[in-house]
């Protein structure tokens, strides 16, 4: 929805990506344990994806939108697996990367921008979900959308929210209750 919305607000939305780690929040193992921290053999579900996102950002941030929107389509409309190096090759094609380039930057890829952005945010804005919207103002809200509005609503929805985040502090959360299946 963001990724659309930025298309059809002649420039009036600035997107940062920043990364987060659900594995990180969720893991068992101590305070001290840190995911980017773990030799390149852990099997982390987010190693794969976290590569390939600094690797189309060596590309510039037109190619990291790119690469960004079509990993979130190949994950979550496709249902193909972060976990597979398939999968984060498909997302550079469908993203159009130099895929030579791609292949090299990847390997070379490390988990410090997933450390400093992970550590960043659960510091500095008490994240804990994703997505975390934060605007200029500093105000954040987690936000969860199912499904997703209907295109034609898109822009309504965007409005609606970032007002109430950012300009309404007062409103510190919303949660719809859910009655128990029948």
């Amino acid at each position: 929805m963001l990724h659309w919305v930025k298309s059809h607000t002649n420039g009036q939305l600035d997107l940062h990506w920043r990364y987060f780690s659900l594995e990180q929040v969720n893991q068992k193992h101590g305070p001290d344990w840190k995911l980017w921290e773990q030799p390149e053999t852990y099997p982390s579900r987010g190693r794969l994806a976290w590569k390939g996102a600094e690797a189309a950002r060596r590309q510039g941030p037109e190619a990291f939108e790119r690469f960004h929107l079509a990993l979130l389509r190949l994950r979550h409309e496709e249902n193909w697996e972060l976990t597979k190096a398939e999968t984060i090759l498909e997302a550079a094609r469908r993203a159009e990367l130099d895929l030579d380039r791609f292949q090299r930057d990847f390997e070379q890829a490390t988990l410090d921008g997933l450390a400093r952005d992970h550590e960043e945010g659960v510091q500095r804005y008490g994240v804990f979900g994703t997505p975390t919207l934060v605007f200029e103002n500093g105000r954040a809200a987690y936000l969860k959308l199912r499904p997703l509005p209907p295109e034609s609503e898109y822009l309504a929805v965007w409005e609606r929210l970032r007002d109430i985040i950012a300009d309404r502090p007062y409103i510190e959360e919303i949660k719809r209750p859910v009655p128990p299946a029948h």
